[in-house]
């Protein structure tokens, strides 16, 4: 309890004439209960700060970070959903105008119509077998779009503010691609999901069905492109990560026209996101609302699933009070105990059954299908930091750090038994472990 609140109830109980014995003993508890709270987040301190584990991670992901911008060691590309969650730490410890470099790279590939793709490869390695697009403004490289996705546009917008957070340049909203600058190439991006990605109706955006924050589709064997057997659908991912970007983008931008509209949209989305997408009754966001039909079974009850990383953005989108955060993170351990995983990176609980989706890797508990990814896991312990659940946060992260360690790496996924999956440096999990240590000592310190 806060200093000038144990005064107030103490003003209030003297106007009142409580008796003085009665009166001492209230004010004896609480100051004890003060000082207690403010020693408990002394002690959490000093054992963070003596935690070998979080300097060893810290060490490991900013030694990783400086090798470049590729998702990972298995990954050719430049990808904009993981640049996202590592430039910070890109800023760090690299040249910043690398990761400048990087950011406008994305623009100078920006469609005509606004959109922005999923990545970029040196125009000598596009050969994985994916539509490749070309950009006079970007000659040397190759991009491509996972057209099921609709957070590209909403990833490079965060990105961009996180970059000039980091390092306080605002110049980067000025440079000129061809006949636009940066900043209004941000509002063609946001635009292009208003134009293409908007459905009237339930006024939220919509994409394809895929398992919580993924880019698998069910209905194809690689399922990472829009066609005529995709079931269009909203979802609590793609409208949290705009409603992020919306926000991120009024906090930079210049003209105040464009500010008004965009708050104004923030807020059309916040409550049409609360009014279709949150089930009260079950204190969690439902999985789809489809916009057609669905592609599982019908007796499949699909709002039986509980998806982590949408409800986590959601978290950071400022949709979920600190209650509803706290309930969220006990059920997420709950579904972690009833999984036998190891961490909240679970993506969801329970999974879609085998065969549901033709990619034979989201069988149960594969992938992004029960798979558990530090990637998200570690944005929520980043939203329990920011949130002031410093305990919690610390639970959340240590077998993050404890898996890290023990497989001296930063592993894409892993499976509910804790065998490392995917790519064995995959900078996104470094990126969101090592933002949740720097949070850490931030509040830490704040609160002390």
């Amino acid at each position: 309890m806060k200093t000038i609140e144990t005064l107030n109830i103490i003003t209030i109980m003297t106007k009142k004439k409580v008796p003085f014995i009665l009166l001492a003993a209230c004010f004896c508890l609480l100051l004890s209960c003060a000082e207690d709270k403010q020693r408990m987040s002394k002690e959490l301190s000093q054992k963070i700060q003596q935690d070998e584990r979080i300097h060893t991670v810290e060490r490991m992901a900013e030694e990783l970070v400086k090798s470049g911008f590729t998702a990972g060691d298995s990954y050719a590309e430049v990808w904009i959903r993981d640049l996202n969650t590592f430039i910070e730490l890109a800023c760090r410890v690299n040249d910043p105008e690398k990761s400048k470099e990087a950011l406008l790279t994305f623009f100078k590939l920006q469609g005509e119509d606004g959109n922005i793709p999923d990545g970029y490869t040196p125009i000598e390695g596009a050969t994985y077998g994916y539509v490749y697009a070309l950009s006079e403004y970007a000659p040397h490289v190759a991009a491509h779009k996972n057209t099921v996705e609709t957070d590209q546009e909403s990833s490079l917008i965060q990105a961009v503010f996180k970059y000039i957070q980091a390092t306080g340049d605002t110049s980067i909203l000025d440079e000129k691609i061809g006949e636009r600058t940066v900043e209004q190439r941000m509002s063609d991006a946001m635009h292009f999901l208003l134009n293409e990605r908007y459905n009237e109706k339930y006024g939220l955006l919509w994409g394809a069905t895929t398992a919580d924050w993924g880019d698998v589709q069910p209905e194809h064997e690689w399922g990472v492109s829009l066609d005529s057997s995709s079931h269009l659908t909203i979802d609590i991912y793609d409208n949290a990560m705009f409603i992020i970007a919306i926000n991120n983008y009024t906090s930079i931008a210049r003209k105040q026209e464009e500010i008004d509209f965009w708050k104004s949209k923030s807020e059309e989305l916040h409550n049409n996101t609360r009014k279709h997408l949150w089930d009260a009754g079950k204190q969690k966001f439902i999985p789809h609302i489809y916009l057609d039909d669905s592609p599982f079974p019908a007796d499949f009850d699909e709002n039986a699933i509980y998806y982590h990383g949408g409800t986590t953005i959601a978290m950071e989108a400022g949709l979920l009070s600190r209650e509803e955060i706290k309930g969220a993170y006990e059920q997420m351990k709950r579904n972690v105990q009833a999984a036998n995983a190891q961490t909240i990176g679970l993506t969801m609980y329970p999974v879609y059954p085998n065969g549901y989706f033709k990619n034979e890797g989201m069988g149960e508990y594969g992938y992004q299908n029960g798979g558990d990814w530090t990637w998200f896991g570690g944005r929520t312990v980043q939203q329990l930091i920011e949130n002031g659940m410093y305990e919690e946060a610390y639970e959340a992260i240590s077998p993050m750090l404890d898996r890290v360690i023990k497989h001296n790496g930063f592993y894409e996924w892993w499976t509910p038994a804790g065998e490392p999956r995917g790519a064995g440096l995959f900078k996104g999990s470094a990126g969101v472990l090592w933002k949740s240590i720097q949070l850490f000592e931030e509040n830490m310190a704040e609160n002390n």
